[in-house]
C-alpha cells in the first residue's frame, strides 16, 4: 500500500487482511430502494453514503463509519467455472471505456433491464451501483474520438468533367466557323474586344449572382441575372460592332456574346446539361469536318441553332427560378465594389488567355479542356484544408498542412497540363505557367479574397502586353510565384477555412 485508503459508507471497501473488495449484505441501509426504478435507487445509495455522519447530534461524528454487517456467505466457484461479471465486462466494455462517471454505467444497467436478483444472485455484488463502480474500475478509460462530419467540400468528379466539356466545347464554332471569319486586323480586334468584355463582365455578374443565390435561393439570383445577362450582352454587342464593322465578323460577335451571357445564366443556375443540349448542333457540325465540309449555309445554321437554343434555355430557367418560392435577399445584392475584383480579373485572365493563343492555340484548347479537373481540384484543396483542421493541434502545424495540400494540388493540375504538350513534344513552359497563374487565382477567388489575384493577374497582363512575347512565360512565371505565395499566407490560417 502506497497511502491511506479512502473508506466511505455504502462504497465498499478493501479487506486489509485479505485484500479482496468486502461485499455487503442485501440488508444494508444503502440497499433499502434497490430495484425500484432510477430515483429509488440514488436515494438509496445516497443514504447508504450519508448513513452516520447526518444522524442525531452526539451520537456519532461527522466522519465516522457505520457498523458493518456480518459479511455474506458466497459460494465459492469453481476455478474453471467462468465469471458472469467478466462477460458483463466483455459486452459493456465500449459503454465503460467511454464513462466518465460510473452513474452513466449505471444508468445503461438499469435501462437494459439488469434486476435485482441478477445482481445478488447471479453477479454477487450488493446493488446496481457496485456493479457499475466495478465495471468502471476493470474498464481501462478509452474515449473514442467523435464521427468526423459528412465533408461538404465533396462533390463529383463526373460534374466536374462535364462542366470542364462545357467550358471546351464552345471552341468548336471558331473551327467550324473558320470559313465565315474575316481575316482583317481590324475583324479579329473586335471579336477579341467582344470576348473580352463578355469575361469581364459575366465573371463579375456570376458573382453576384452566386452570392444571391447563397442568401435568396434561385429566386433571387434569377433576378439578377434576368438584368445583368442582357445588358452584358448588349456591351459586348457594341464592342464587337465598333472594332470591326458590319459583316460577318461582327455577327460572329454578337453571336458569340449572346452565348456567353446565357452560358453565364445556365452555369450558375447549375443546368450544364441545358448547355450541353444546346452546343449539340456546333460539335456534330464539327466532327463532321472528319468526313465533309459543309457549306456556308449549313455551318451558319449550325451556329444559329446554338445560339438560339442557349438563349431560349436560359430565358426558359430564369422564368422557372422566378417562380419558385423564397426570399429575394437583401436589398439589392452586394455593393458593386465588391464584384469588380472578379470583372477586372475576367479582364486579365481573357487578356492572358489571348495572348497566349496568338502563339499556340493547342495549349489554350489544352487549358479550357482542363478548366472542369481544375475545379474539382478547388473543391479538394477545401477538403483537405478541412482534414487539416481535424488533425492539426497547432497553428504552425496547420499551415505546414495546407501549404502541403496547396502544392499537392497545383502540381496535379500542372502535371495535368504538361502530358499533351509533352506527347507533342513542345515545351510546356509558358502553357504551365498561365496554368499556375489562373488556379492559383480561383483558388483565393473561392475563400473570398479577390482584390489580390486581380492586382496580380493585371500586372501580369499588362506586362504581357507591354513587353515582348519572348518575356511572356517569364511574366506568368513571376505572377504564379507571387500568387503562391499569398496563397501560402492567407489560407495557412485556421480562420480562412470557415
Amino acid at each position: 500500500m502506497s497511502g491511506p485508503l479512502r473508506l466511505l459508507p455504502g462504497d465498499g471497501g478493501i479487506d486489509q487482511e485479505r485484500g479482496e473488495r468486502r461485499r455487503f449484505p442485501a440488508g444494508w441501509p444503502g440497499n433499502t430502494t434497490a430495484g425500484q426504478g432510477g430515483s429509488g435507487r440514488t436515494a438509496g445509495r445516497t443514504a447508504g453514503r450519508t448513513a452516520g455522519r447526518t444522524g442525531p447530534a452526539g451520537s456519532r461524528g461527522t466522519d465516522a463509519l457505520p457498523a458493518l454487517g456480518p459479511r455474506p456467505v458466497r459460494r465459492r466457484r469453481p476455478s474453471w467455472a467462468e465469471d458472469p461479471f467478466d462477460e458483463l465486462a466483455e459486452r459493456l466494455a465500449d459503454v465503460c471505456g467511454a464513462a466518465v462517471h460510473p452513474d452513466e454505467i449505471a444508468a445503461v444497467l438499469e435501462s437494459d433491464g439488469l434486476t435485482q436478483e441478477q445482481i445478488t444472485g447471479r453477479y454477487g455484488r450488493r446493488d446496481l451501483f457496485e456493479v457499475a463502480e466495478e465495471l468502471y474500475e476493470r474498464v481501462p478509460r478509452r474515449f473514442p474520438d467523435p464521427e468526423p462530419p459528412p465533408d461538404p467540400w465533396r462533390t463529383s468528379p463526373w460534374r466536374c468533367v462535364l462542366r470542364g466539356a462545357v467550358f471546351g466545347l464552345p471552341g468548336l464554332a471558331y473551327v467550324l466557323g473558320a470559313g465565315l471569319l474575316a481575316s482583317g486586323t481590324g475583324a479579329i480586334a473586335g471579336l477579341a474586344a467582344s470576348a473580352l468584355v463578355a469575361w469581364a463582365w459575366n465573371q463579375g455578374l456570376a458573382h453576384r449572382a452566386y452570392v444571391r443565390l447563397a442568401a435568396g435561393g434561385r429566386r433571387a439570383a434569377a433576378r439578377t441575372l434576368r438584368v445583368g445577362a442582357p445588358v452584358g450582352a448588349l456591351g459586348a454587342v457594341s464592342a464587337g460592332l465598333l472594332l470591326s464593322g458590319q459583316g460577318t465578323m461582327a455577327a460572329f460577335a454578337a453571336g458569340q456574346a449572346l452565348y456567353l451571357a446565357a452560358g453565364t445564366v445556365l452555369l450558375v443556375l447549375g443546368r450544364e446539361r441545358d448547355l450541353l443540349l444546346a452546343l449539340t448542333p456546333t460539335v456534330a457540325g464539327a466532327a463532321s469536318l472528319l468526313l465533309w465540309h459543309p457549306g456556308p449555309l449549313t455551318v451558319t445554321a449550325l451556329l444559329l441553332v446554338t445560339v438560339a437554343a442557349a438563349v431560349l434555355l436560359a430565358a426558359r430557367e430564369i422564368v422557372r427560378s422566378l417562380r419558385t418560392d423564397g426570399a429575394t435577399g437583401p436589398g439589392t445584392g452586394p455593393p458593386l465594389a465588391a464584384s469588380l475584383p472578379y470583372g477586372l480579373f475576367g479582364l486579365a485572365a481573357g487578356s492572358l488567355t489571348l495572348m497566349a493563343a496568338s502563339a499556340d492555340g493547342a495549349a489554350v484548347v489544352v487549358l479550357t479542356l482542363s478548366m472542369g479537373v481544375a475545379e474539382w481540384l478547388l473543391y479538394r484543396y477545401r477538403s483537405l484544408g478541412l482534414a487539416a483542421l481535424r488533425h492539426s493541434t497547432t497553428p504552425r502545424g496547420f499551415q505546414l498542412r495546407a501549404g502541403r495540400a496547396l502544392l499537392l494540388c497545383l502540381a496535379g493540375y500542372l502535371a495535368l497540363l504538361a502530358t499533351p504538350a509533352l506527347i507533342r513534344g513542345d515545351s510546356p513552359g509558358p502553357l504551365l505557367a498561365l496554368g499556375a497563374v489562373l488556379w492559383t487565382a480561383l483558388l483565393l477567388q473561392a475563400f473570398g479574397t479577390a482584390w489580390p489575384p486581380a492586382v496580380v493577374c493585371l500586372a501580369a497582363a499588362a506586362g504581357a502586353a507591354l513587353g515582348p512575347s519572348a518575356v511572356r512565360p517569364l511574366v506568368c512565371g513571376c505572377a504564379a510565384a507571387a500568387l503562391v505565395i499569398v496563397s501560402y499566407a492567407l489560407l495557412g490560417r485556421a480562420t480562412a477555412h470557415r
